[in-house]
């Protein structure tokens, strides 16, 4: 791995590479996707012969969803290429014949005695045949459609799979013998019919030299040894004989993974009344937050009615030319605008109504451009050495502009913007819409006489104002976790319910009331209500190659990657990416190299590319009323009409590395920061990575270098203060299943733990491994990361902490909007999250819209992508026509 790039764009050299060469990582091939042995050649399939305890089914030689009648029709057809002929041997040996156009071939099976002797070496001949009867488990029934006809096929073969050496006791019984006689017997009246199609693998699409297990339950779909060994290690072959990894809907070949719709996601059928009161509770939640919103329009209306000397009935307010599909950001705060704002003639520079409000309050904020503070030091410094001279560089100039004065005229009326500040300086700014006149009004018109309507025959029984709450009972203890000890404090405990239970109305509605207080939730075994699929990301890569063209599967190849020790993109090699997943990575000092992928895969949205692992994702989501994206009747963000341009609120995927000790440096890890919108995140698949002694060894060493390069920075910085970083570090025993540690904090702290950030923003670490000098917003910025002993010092210090909890493989965790998180992979982990807008947050996406519009220009996190304002108006206006068809 070379060429190392930052995240903001700077080139580093990297020296810490893994001592594999790419030719050990495995990489999969194109479609078809052959499925492989283990090993090599026969000795697999040999292997596994003799390892089958019953056998299999018989194999109807009959092509999916093909009738037996067509198969007899096409046989008698005159394209036909094998002719078969039978001959009589002595004693019980029965040998059939194939001719063929050019060759012929055959074998004999000797039937003894005491067992069965298969010759493995003929067995892999070319147009060898062998029939072998079939012995029915029992606990299988014999369907009245099953053709009699059941052979093993290989390739253009027939042969037998999983049938070895039998002892003679398990033939001893002379009524099955008979049977398989008869079965025997009945073989020869259809295979004409049968010989024409010839069975292949479900998977892989092979039949040549495999060993293939027909389902019993829909006695169609075949699946080879090869492809159960590799992609269902955990169904063994009577699994796959019962049931097939199709029937089960776990099936991940390359056409199953691309289809949609083979799975209900939504588990839960809401009946009309309950859809009514959901509805209704929506647009109560919502209302005032609409008013909000029209209040400022009309303030808007009356300062234009000002400028131009008439009544506000009379402000004629032209419409700006935009589709649907486009999104209008005001250009000197990056809001999204939803309606009136005000533009120029000339230059067409937008203004949101906010920042004229600012403009003419005389507050506006200028918003300069955020400067680099991180200096690339090279490689050896971000392991503990001293700074190389020749890799050494300064920091951008963090001089500030001159202050630059944008003020409103007397009237109100405002003039273009500055050109320093990207305008033209020339027009005064004109009011337009994006909406139809009054539409918004008459909207919220229409929601209050609804309101007014329904305030007296709300019923009680489904009303989240009536508390529903029984988490202090001990009879339901089972349903919470302790995840902090704050003294004197009755929220010490997270709500932390089975997915069985969350599909009752009781727990929707306890939900709803500790979500009302923004308070995180944890939903346990989220996987048990789904099929099963693999979230291997082995898998994922898989169908996500065989999904896209050549070009830019190619593409795929290679990945960029954040390297969590220098916080820079690393371009790898996809297949190596993944081997690392399972099997670790390190640098040449032995310190573990930890990776992550972010929002993968990155071209298209998830459920274009997986639409598989989408559906099963989705049909994973606990509360659905909320946290489904495309029908949560809750979900403010689904409401959003077709054709109009939608944020993108996931799925998205986070695969990355992990290990359980904490390392205080390069550890894989999402910073601490704050989502814009309610969030759910399940824990898909872990793999665990064990560090050898030597690996230990040279951590410990690592460690106390690392602490030294600390002491001796932080001393030069303060003159040999207090302050001096954290040397201690989390080595706590996690239960075996879970995979990642997380610390959410409370609203309420939010502005404790701004002030202890500021305070020690020195101690953390960032690009290039650089002491975070300057913090723009403590957490917005995303630069710090809170060890354990930062927590202890933060409770010490400010009488705060977060709710620590570990999430376990399967777990859903709810994250309410405004509360800031941080997250530390225990294991290789694969999550799957996606964002939502409930009803009870508006106020505080809408609250971090406002703080997101006062970050500098070029702030990562400034782009208001949410867009809740058009969210709420679309809301209430799909909640009213639902409504109205409810009650026709």
């Amino acid at each position: 791995m070379e060429g190392l790039v930052a995240v903001n764009g700077v080139n580093l050299k990297h020296n810490g590479v893994k001592e594999t060469s790419l030719e050990s990582c495995w990489l999969e091939k194109k479609n078809p996707v052959e499925a492989t042995s283990l090993s090599s050649g026969s000795s697999d399939i040999e292997e596994d012969e003799s390892s089958v305890g019953s056998p299999p089914k018989q194999v109807s030689n009959k092509k999916q969803k093909r009738s037996k009648a067509d198969a007899v029709n096409k046989a008698k057809s005159p394209r036909k290429k094998r002719t078969l002929k039978k001959r009589q041997g002595s004693g019980d040996d029965d040998v059939w014949k194939v001719k063929e156009k050019k060759q012929r071939s055959s074998v004999k099976r000797r039937v003894q005695k005491e067992d069965v002797v298969v010759n493995d070496e003929k067995l892999w001949k070319q147009e060898e045949l062998q029939v072998v009867p079939f012995i029915r488990p029992k606990s299988c029934r014999r369907s009245k459609n099953s053709d009699s006809s059941d052979l093993w096929f290989l390739g253009n073969e027939i042969d037998v799979s999983g049938l070895c050496s039998r002892s003679e006791s398990e033939l001893s019984d002379s009524h099955l013998k008979t049977e398989n006689f008869n079965d025997c017997r009945n073989m020869t009246r259809n295979l004409k019919a049968d010989l024409e199609e010839l069975a292949i693998c479900h998977q892989c699409s092979l039949g040549e030299r495999r060993y293939l297990f027909i389902c019993t339950f829909c006695e169609e779909r075949l699946y080879c040894l090869p492809c159960i060994k590799k992609w269902y290690p955990h169904l063994s072959r009577d699994d796959v004989l019962e049931k097939c990894p199709f029937c089960r809907s776990i099936c991940n070949c390359s056409t199953c993974l691309h289809s949609r719709g083979l799975i209900e996601s939504s588990k839960r059928k809401l009946p009309n009344y309950e859809r009514f009161h959901h509805l209704q509770y929506l647009i109560v939640s919502m209302l005032p937050f609409l008013k909000m919103l029209c209040k400022l329009q009309d303030q808007e209306i009356e300062t234009e009615a000002k400028v131009k000397g008439v009544v506000t009935s009379q402000v004629n307010i032209s419409k700006t030319l935009c589709s649907f599909e486009e999104r209008v950001f005001c250009n000197h705060c990056a809001t999204s605008i939803v309606d009136l704002h005000r533009s120029c003639p000339k230059c067409s520079y937008e203004l949101c109504l906010s920042c004229c409000q600012e403009i003419r309050g005389g507050w506006l904020s200028e918003r300069p451009e955020m400067k680099s503070q991180f200096v690339n030091r090279g490689s050896q410094y971000i392991h503990g050495e001293d700074a190389a001279p020749s890799s050494s560089s300064v920091a951008e100039d963090e001089t500030k502009n001159p202050s630059i004065k944008w003020t409103a005229h007397k009237n109100g009326s405002i003039m273009c913007a500055p050109k320093e500040q990207g305008g033209c300086g020339d027009c005064v700014l004109v009011l337009k819409r994006i909406l139809p006149i009054t539409w918004m009004s008459d909207l919220e018109q229409k929601a209050e006489r609804f309101v007014a309507s329904c305030s007296s025959s709300s019923s009680s029984s489904i009303n989240p104002a009536v508390s529903h709450c029984r988490c202090s009972s001990d009879m339901e203890m089972n349903m919470m976790r302790r995840t902090a000890s704050r003294d004197g404090s009755s929220d010490n405990y997270l709500y932390s319910p089975d997915s069985f239970d969350v599909l009752k109305l009781e727990e929707l509605l306890h939900f709803q009331e500790h979500w009302s207080k923004g308070e995180p939730v944890i939903v346990r075994n989220a996987l048990n209500n789904t099929a099963g699929l693999s979230w291997e990301p082995r898998v994922m890569w898989r169908a996500l190659c065989e999904n896209v063209d050549s070009e830019t599967s190619t593409k795929m190849s290679e990945v960029k990657a954040i390297d969590c020790l220098a916080n820079c993109e690393v371009e790898i090699n996809t297949g190596c990416f993944f081997e690392g997943y399972s099997k670790g990575r390190r640098y040449a000092n032995f310190w573990p190299e930890m990776l992550k992928l972010k929002d993968w895969p990155p071209s298209d949205k998830f459920e274009n590319l997986l639409p598989r692992h989408c559906d099963e994702f989705i049909s994973a989501l606990p509360f659905q009323e909320y946290s489904d994206p495309r029908s949560g009747i809750l979900n403010i963000a689904s409401k959003l009409p077709e054709g109009l341009l939608k944020p993108d609120l996931g799925p998205k995927t986070y695969i990355a590395y992990g290990t359980s000790e904490e390392l205080g440096r390069g550890d894989s890890v999402t910073k601490l920061h704050c989502d814009m919108s309610d969030a759910v995140n399940i824990l898909m698949h872990t793999a665990e990575v064990t560090l050898t002694e030597v690996q230990m060894s040279s951590i410990k060493a690592l460690k106390e270098k690392h602490k030294q390069q600390n002491e001796k920075e932080l001393q030069e910085e303060q003159n040999g203060s207090e302050g001096l970083e954290i040397v201690s570090y989390e080595n706590g025993d996690y239960d075996e299943t879970g995979g990642a540690l997380w610390d959410i904090f409370r609203r309420e702290d939010v502005p404790k733990l701004g002030e202890y950030l500021r305070k020690h923003c020195k101690e953390f670490r960032h690009t290039f491994g650089s002491p975070v000098t300057t913090v723009y917003h403590p957490i917005h910025d995303q630069s710090c990361f809170l060890t354990v002993e930062h927590k202890r010092k933060l409770k010490a210090e400010f009488g705060i902490e977060p709710w620590t909890f570990v999430q376990k493989l399967g777990e859903a965790v709810f994250i309410p909007a405004g509360c800031p998180h941080q997250v530390r992979n225990l294991k290789s982990c694969t999550k799957v999250a996606v964002d939502f807008v409930s009803p009870e947050n508006i106020h505080e996406c809408l609250r971090l819209t406002e703080e997101f519009r006062q970050l500098p220009k070029n702030h990562k996190a400034r782009e208001d992508k949410l867009e809740i304002k058009k969210m709420v108006i679309y809301a209430v206006e799909q909640a009213l026509t639902e409504v109205e068809t409810l009650l026709k």
